[in-house]
């Protein structure tokens, strides 16, 4: 199922299944922030990263400032 196909009973069924029971108010605006963060996530999964290493190798504070100001 995709995202663009969260109706929201879907997402009011989902969010009970998980634990969280939702107010009836609420199943349209969860439904669609479940679209919103689907196509973000859909846009980020096309992304090509190559040889970049994982944020764990990154250490704060080990750069070398070597501009004059």
């Amino acid at each position: 199922m995709s995202a663009a196909d969260l109706t929201p009973p879907e997402a009011a069924r989902w969010a009970a299944r998980s634990g969280l029971p939702l107010a009836n108010e609420r199943h349209a605006g969860v439904a669609a922030t479940a679209d919103h963060i689907h196509s973000v996530v859909s846009v980020l999964r096309e992304l090509h990263f190559g040889d970049t290493p994982p944020a764990a190798a990154y250490r704060a504070g080990g750069e070398q400032h070597d501009a004059a100001v």
